[in-house]
Formats: C-alpha cells, structure tokens, sequence
C-alpha cells in the first residue's frame, strides 16, 4: 500500500494485542513485526502459547509473544510484569456476529466478548507505569443501526438495535482509558474482504457454482473494506497521534448489495442472479438477519479522509478483482 506523506509521531516498540489469530489479527501481527515492533499476542488457550513457542512462524511468524489471558477471571493477567514496556495496544477479540441465529446465550457471549474483555484489558492497562501511548480498539459500523441512504460519518449518532446497544456498551467499556490519558481509537470496522477468510471466502463456493444473489431488494448499502486497507488504517491510527475517538474502517465508495453482488460475480464470471429475499433470510436467522444481513449503513470514512490516508483498494470491482486473481 503506498505510504502516506504525512509525519507520524509515534513508532511503538512493544504493541500488544489481542484476537491476533483471527483474520485481520494474523494480518496485522505481520505488518507489525515487519516494522520490527515487538509485538505480544493474547491467548486464553494455553496449548496455543505452547505451539507458539515451539513452532512460531506457525503463529503469525517469528518476532511475536504469547501471554495468557483470562478476561473472565478476577485475575486476567498471572502477572501485569508481563506487559511491562508495552506503548501501543490493539484490542479486536469479539465472538462472530454472523454466526447464525442469535439466542439469548449467543447475545450474552456476543456482549461480553466485547463489553467485559475491553473492561478487563482497560482495567489491566491503566496500572501500567507507564501507560501505553494508544489503545485501538475495534468497534463495528453496526453502532449505526439501519440507516437506509443516511450518509454516516463518525458524528452520526448511535441507531437502534441491539447491535447499536452492543458496540455502543463496547466503546463505553474504553472510556477509563480516555479518563487515564491514553488516547483512544474506535475503529469501526465495516465489512472485511480477504479471500482468505471473512464474509467472502463463505460467499465464494455459492458465487463460484452461479447459485449467489443479492439479499433482500438489494439495495442496502453494505460498508465494505479490504483486508490490506483495514491493517493500514490500524497501523495509521496507532502511529498518527491526531487520531482519536471513533474512526469508520470502510473504503471511501460504499456499494449496495445489488452492486456488491454484480462486482463479485463479474469477477469470478459467473451469474449471480438467484436472489435471498427477505423473508427466507428472516425466517433463518430471526433477528441477525435484520441486523447483520438486512440492514442498511451509508458509512463514509470521514476521518481517514481528512487525515489523507491512501487506500489502495476504494472501489469494489477493482478490489475484488484483485483479490480474487491474487
């Protein structure tokens, strides 16, 4: 990606981070320690510390950590020592939204994976000395409900829902690190293409066989980023000590469902004319299917605009077809 002509103040040594084995985690513990960031990775499991130290470019390649954590004990950390020198801290651990059907146990986990993770970690944080320089923390463009054509930019206020009540309680689970004088970053995270992982690697094998369609009418408007640019802008927001608060993680050109779904069967020169409506995706997934599949978001990414950041994927034919011929 091309490097912005901008001055960045602020080059961390020691990051720490959290869901780095999920898909844009992986991503960025590379980005890291390419850039000779020392960079310490949060497990619970502990037979996955144990694999790390064995084998570590199994785990997102040589230069990173492990430390175990619990973020549901009384005790997260058997030690704080074990984040001493720690300036920069990323936080995206967060059960899948896109699941399936949510019950009520599947909400409580989507909570507190987000809510009560971001407390404990906030809490452990704050009683460094001294305290890191930044703490980016995932969020989701979800926080804005179903808007329809509303352009969103980061002033917009919250929606309604429960996605909007969850990302609004996971931001606030942030703000005693705001309090401390950490500065804060929200990274609002739209839809994450990677042909690797993530809502387009489910969607391929449908698309591939001419069996994909657009969902609903088609004409909600679906936030969407690749996963190159989402790693820059974090890489961005924890180096630019001018940004702060709450930043939308989507490429500059929103697409529609419909044009979303054009652009990828074109790439992969198939049809994708067999539509999901609405009722059928309801009657599956009950209230995500409103919330997470349904719902419309004119997201812009204000911020990044204005702090000239570079994206190298900002329209979506070109980026899936790059993606997909990669």
């Amino acid at each position: 990606m091309t490097e912005t002509p901008r001055n960045f103040f602020f080059s961390p040594a020691r990051a720490l981070l959290s869901g780095a084995s999920g898909m844009i985690g992986t991503a960025l513990v590379r980005t890291l320690t390419r850039d000779r960031i020392q960079v310490l990775r949060l497990v619970r499991n502990p037979s996955v510390r144990q694999l790390a130290a064995r084998e570590p470019t199994r785990l997102d390649g040589a230069g990173s950590e492990t430390i175990l954590w619990n973020p549901t004990a009384a005790r997260p950390f058997r030690s704080l020592d074990d984040l001493a020198g720690v300036d920069a801290v990323v936080h995206l651990s967060g059960a899948n939204v896109a699941a399936g059907r949510w019950t009520a146990k599947y909400k409580r986990e989507i909570v507190s994976s987000r809510v009560d993770s971001t407390r404990a970690l906030v809490e452990a944080i704050t009683r460094l000395n001294p305290l890191p320089r930044v703490l980016v923390c995932a969020s989701a463009i979800g926080i804005y409900g179903d808007r329809g054509d509303e352009v969103l930019t980061e002033a917009a206020a919250p929606g309604i829902g429960f996605l909007a009540e969850t990302c609004v309680a996971w931001e606030d689970a942030a703000r005693a690190a705001e309090d401390a004088g950490i500065r804060v970053v929200h990274a609002r995270f739209g839809v994450v293409l990677a042909r690797s992982g993530g809502a387009l690697a489910k969607l391929l094998p449908l698309f591939r066989l001419g069996l994909g369609g657009k969902l609903g009418d088609g004409r909600a408007w679906m936030p969407w980023i690749t996963l190159d640019d989402a790693v820059g802008v974090l890489r961005d927001c924890i180096r630019d000590e001018s940004i702060r608060g709450p930043v939308n993680t989507v490429a500059p050109r929103a697409a529609t469902n419909a044009e979303f779904t054009r652009a990828l069967g074109a790439a992969l020169h198939r049809p994708a004319i067999i539509p999901a409506p609405a009722f059928a995706l309801r009657l599956a997934f009950g209230e995500m299917a409103d919330e997470a599949l349904l719902a419309s978001s004119r997201v812009v990414p204000e911020k990044l605009n204005n702090a000239g950041f570079q994206f190298a994927d900002p329209e979506i034919g070109p980026a899936l077809r790059r993606l997909l011929s990669s």
